[in-house]
């Protein structure tokens, strides 16, 4: 039987060190990476596609809530435990919402870790038992009354809880991403709560409080399309020119969710889940054929418009990228700001 391997996440080398030593006699059991922040996580689960993910969801250059969600996405079979030192209940709803599979604090002995993560992969949630009884029995201080907003707060929160980033709202809106933050700040203040997360949570688990202000809120603004969100795909086997790609792409259009693959089975799986408007394919894909990658999406995804592109252009790839289905062919040279924005113009129309 193959051991089940587990990926560790958390950015202080001590606990991570204390978890490799509560599970070194676990022959069952194989730790095959350490990570401590969210670029390195989402290398490493690409790379190393481990079974069961223990992370601390306070890392740095991570963000919990839509981080799970993208990665539960990607990655659905994959076992989720976090083990954070933060027991808010608020906190543990949003992120078992978000997909997570059970949720474990630090302070609980290591004999309670093996626990969990038999638990979890034995297909039952976990959560530790300080958490079960606030989460079955909230108290009267948890269920707070809703403080009175602004029109503005009440335009911006319906997109904080559609899980929108600060640079989305501010298109959505018309907004500087500085004056979103501002009201942010305001409007986690008036609901009590420390972040992004608790904030986006109680508003799921509270549908009444968008419900109730939406009857004497202002007419939301109408989002025209040529800022409505869309979804863009990145299909290169070259991680650093796919995130500077990616990059371009967020700055020329920033109300684009973009996503990444680096061969044609992630390229696929996003175009089943997501039919991204747009996807810019490199004719090759390591020991892959891009073109044949793009005429597979069209046949999962034929609403996606896909852009084929290389740093050595040539007529024979011209012509054959147009007959995959593609609808230009373009040098990765040639892709600046400007020609991006153009692009992805055309395809929201």
């Amino acid at each position: 039987m193959k051991p089940v391997r587990i990926l560790l996440a958390d950015d202080h080398d001590l606990v991570r060190a204390g978890m490799n030593n509560a599970l070194q006699d676990q022959p069952h059991l194989q730790i095959v990476g350490e990570v401590d922040d969210g670029p390195t996580l989402l290398e490493a689960l690409h790379t190393l596609h481990p079974d069961l993910l223990l992370i601390d969801v306070t890392m740095p250059h991570f963000e919990p809530l839509s981080t799970m969600q993208h990665v539960r996405m990607m990655y659905p079979e994959l076992l989720i435990l976090v083990v954070s030192a933060h027991d808010d209940d608020v906190y543990v709803q949003g992120l078992l919402r978000a997909g997570v599979n059970g949720y474990h604090l630090k302070d609980q002995p290591l004999s309670e870790l093996r626990l969990a993560i038999k638990q979890v992969l034995s297909g039952r949630r976990w959560i530790s038992g300080p958490l079960v009884d606030r989460l079955l029995h909230p108290t009267e201080s948890q269920q707070k009354a809703f403080p009175k907003l602004s029109p503005r707060q009440l335009d911006i929160l319906p997109l904080l809880a559609k899980g929108l980033d600060n640079r989305t709202i501010a298109a959505q809106l018309g907004l500087s991403v500085k004056t979103i933050e501002t009201h942010l700040t305001r409007l986690y203040r008036q609901m009590k709560v420390q972040s992004r997360l608790e904030a986006t949570t109680y508003l799921h688990a509270h549908p009444e409080i968008l419900s109730a202000h939406a009857q004497v809120s202002a007419p939301q603004p109408t989002i025209i399309p040529s800022t409505e969100q869309v979804a863009i795909m990145v299909v290169d086997d070259n991680q650093g020119y796919r995130q500077q790609l990616r990059r371009m792409v967020t700055r020329a259009y920033p109300p684009a969710l973009t996503y990444e693959a680096a061969n044609t089975a992630d390229a696929l799986y996003l175009a089943r889940q997501l039919t991204p408007r747009l996807a810019f394919v490199d004719v090759v894909l390591g020991d892959e054929d891009g073109i044949r990658c793009a005429r597979r999406i069209k046949r999962e995804a034929a609403q996606t418009r896909v852009i084929l592109m290389s740093a050595y252009p040539d007529r024979e790839f011209h012509r054959m990228a147009l007959e995959a289905g593609a609808v230009a062919f373009i040098d990765k040279k040639d892709l600046d700001a400007a020609t991006l924005f153009q692009i992805i113009s055309d395809a929201v129309g």
